[in-house]
């Protein structure tokens, strides 16, 4: 590989523009409720400590990797495991590695666009105020009858969809990066205004006891995997994303430092999530271990019938499709890449194809709410199904395989060169961590995701 080798599709103009693009593909709707609910049911502050843990010594090795694979060959994610396979004189099969990425996307994409839908029609809700004075049968009853309207869900999905292939469409640097350099900041001034509401219900102190403080009595061995694996998800990690994202990294710009300062990023935003949300759930009186619930059915009633509860609504979930639409941009860029280097499209022409493809998908996940929701494959539904396969099945491998490849199939020369870590010392604990202590612990969320453990 010469150090002068650039990819086809551009290259990020600068080092805050990749940190700005990777935290967009890890910051989604999982951090906004996810995160601070699963740290307030296993321990509050002693799960965010054991999370930062696992984030450091499991989610941020792995993530230098696949960074590291994309900067190094420059091609998207089923080419860079080809051809870094020839170049380790490796099995020809690691290829499948990035096929398995480029299929989890659009997998993902075709799922996540519909639950984005959602958030889009709640933002025209708030606005039109929908929420106003509503209890929580009314507030179950609106989120009901969204769910089961074929038609409401077809028409948000297919405007996400439409908005996330016109971005992707006008390539990195007129696309992508003009995008997240608006959506990210955009975000991080949606929450610092969320958190300083939630600092006046009354009910702050509370929200940030339930988040923060330490309760070690709830921490288990099933909370130290369930942080294992978030740390693991939160990411973006094995799902191509990461890798086509490296791909376009200037040959100057650390890996390392980046990927550290990528990393904080995501952590920040989910406290920060917690930190708005909480207090307005108890200030309410709600439940705040309501799940994927807490977004769509606690927190309208919440708006609905406080002060500034309109506006601080709209807000809310426009946060929620920016986020989702900068996780978006990433699940579909390495699939739009592989048809412009294998198949000889232009961009435009790779994001029509991938769009519709995507788009046919996830009519599946629409019907699964409604006209199909008696349908089952395996007892599940086509969302479920879709779900399951992606998130306990494709990441986990994906991320196992990377690991492995980076810690023992690909030569060292290579990985040096490539991370270029200025202190040694730094370099070995990256390739302890990826020879056994990733591997070991992404196993191990493996068989907890599937019921093993």
């Amino acid at each position: 590989m010469t150090d002068t080798k650039k990819s086809i599709h551009g290259q990020w103009s600068s080092r805050l523009a990749f940190i700005l693009a990777a935290t967009g593909s890890a910051v989604g709707l999982g951090n906004i409720w996810k995160f601070p609910y699963i740290a307030g049911e296993n321990g509050g502050g002693a799960f965010v400590i054991i999370y930062l843990l696992c984030v450091l010594l499991i989610g941020v090795p792995i993530m230098m990797a696949e960074t590291m694979f994309g900067r190094r060959t420059r091609q998207n994610p089923i080419n860079t495991m080809k051809t870094l396979s020839e170049e380790a004189g490796a099995d020809k099969n690691w290829h499948y590695l990035g096929w398995m990425g480029v299929i989890a996307g659009f997998l993902i994409l075709s799922y996540y666009s519909v639950i984005a839908g959602w958030a889009s029609a709640y933002v025209l809700k708030a606005f039109t105020g929908s929420f106003f004075d509503a209890d929580a049968s009314e507030i179950q009853e609106l989120f009901d009858g969204l769910i089961a309207s074929p038609v409401q869900l077809i028409f948000w999905h297919s405007l996400f969809i439409v908005a996330t292939m016109s971005i992707v469409a006008r390539g990195i640097n007129t696309g992508i990066e003009k995008a997240v350099r608006f959506l990210m900041p955009s975000l991080f001034v949606m929450l610092i205004l969320l958190v300083a509401y939630a600092m006046t219900t009354g009910s702050y102190d509370q929200g940030i006891e339930f988040l923060f403080m330490p309760d070690f009595s709830k921490l288990t061995g099933d909370s130290v995997l369930t942080a294992m694996g978030h740390a693991f998800f939160t990411l973006s990690i094995g799902m191509g994303a990461i890798m086509v994202y490296g791909s376009y990294l200037p040959k100057d710009i650390s890996i390392s430092k980046t990927v550290f300062l990528i990393a904080g990023t995501d952590t920040a935003v989910a406290l920060l999530a917690g930190m708005a949300i909480f207090p307005i759930v108890f200030a309410s009186g709600l439940e705040p271990a309501a799940g994927p619930g807490l977004i769509f059915q606690t927190l309208p009633i919440a708006f609905g019938n406080m002060t500034g509860g309109w506006l601080f609504g709209v807000l809310f979930f426009v946060m929620l499709v920016f986020a989702a639409l900068s996780s978006s941009i990433s699940l579909i860029e390495p699939a739009v890449a592989w048809l412009v280097e294998n198949k000889d499209m232009d961009r435009k022409q790779a994001c029509i194809w991938s769009g519709w493809i995507t788009w046919l998908l996830g009519l599946g996940t629409v019907f699964s709410f409604n006209v199909w929701s008696g349908f089952r494959l395996f007892d599940r539904t086509i969302f479920e199904l879709l779900d399951y396969l992606t998130a306990n099945l494709l990441l986990p491998i994906g991320g196992f395989c990377i690991a492995v490849f980076a810690g023992w199939i690909m030569k060292q020369q290579h990985s040096e060169k490539e991370l270029d870590m200025p202190n040694p010392l730094g370099y070995q604990a990256w390739k302890i961590l990826i020879s056994y202590v990733a591997p070991a612990a992404v196993f191990l969320v493996f068989l907890h995701v599937v019921g093993v453990l």
